[in-house]
């Protein structure tokens, strides 16, 4: 017996992107897509394409999957991003495998940066668990970086999922804006603590670490803009992070 599977989708103005999404998991029983206020064609372009699509105010990522996790009704689940794509090759894999294991499933994924495949740089082929069982997981309610909490053991495969990360350097610098402000407010909460040196410092190492250890300088131009962004994102961060300490003083007075 073939799995049954639920792929659960969150969605804010993906226009550009959802509908290459849909169209790679047609295939599957169910889609449900949870959207947080879509002012563009995301809604309508969903549902043209069979989605179940539910309205939720945004309240993190976390809490947004877990929404979508609760809403699917098919005992397997794929949870995918606007921006993935699932291949021919994981397609085949996932309709060949039966259900008489109780694995979850970490996912081969290749990332697209501003129109170059990496390979490395840590985002040639990171591995990322997205097809489990409902039963058995769940997705930690961060605001951001988010990730499946299950019970059964982790099965990789090595098909890839497709990830169309940024379409262009716009888009980079939004992203930088939204998800280090996040970050930081997830530190905050943790009550870790920043400094101008640590934000340099940490900054630093992120370059380092994206263009030097994980080799992002084979992949040449767009390994050095990789590596730039991943240091602007955490410079972002840790800033944020004091600024938030800076107006909790204020308020003191």
């Amino acid at each position: 017996m073939t799995l049954s599977i639920s792929a659960i989708i969150i969605t804010k103005n993906e226009e550009a992107s959802i509908k290459a999404c849909l169209e790679s998991i047609s295939w599957v029983d169910e889609i449900i897509v949870v959207d947080s206020g879509s002012t563009d064609n995301t809604v309508k372009l969903s549902k043209s394409y069979g989605a179940k699509v539910y309205i939720r105010n945004w309240n993190g990522f976390g809490i947004q999957k877990n929404r979508a996790l609760k809403l699917a009704t098919k005992k397997w689940i794929l949870s995918i991003d606007a921006d993935e794509r699932v291949s021919e090759d994981l397609r085949d894999y996932i309709l060949s495998l039966k259900d008489t294991n109780n694995y979850a499933y970490s996912i081969k994924r290749k990332s697209n940066y501003c129109g170059t495949w990496l390979n490395y740089g840590g985002w040639g082929s990171d591995y990322v668990v997205r097809l489990f069982r409902k039963s058995a997981a769940k997705f930690s309610n961060e605001l951001v970086h988010e990730a499946v909490i299950t019970k059964d053991p982790i099965k990789k495969i090595h098909y890839h999922l497709l990830h169309f990360t940024y379409h262009n350097y716009e888009e980079v610098i939004k992203k930088i804006n939204i998800y280090s402000s996040a970050s930081a407010s997830i530190l905050y909460s943790k009550k870790i603590k920043s400094s101008l040196f640590k934000t340099l410092l940490h900054s630093l190492w992120a370059f380092l670490k994206t263009y030097v250890i994980q080799c992002g300088f084979l992949d040449g131009k767009a390994g050095l803009l990789l590596a730039i962004s991943n240091s602007q994102y955490t410079y972002y961060k840790y800033l944020k992070l004091s600024f938030l300490y800076q107006n909790k003083k204020h308020q003191k007075f």
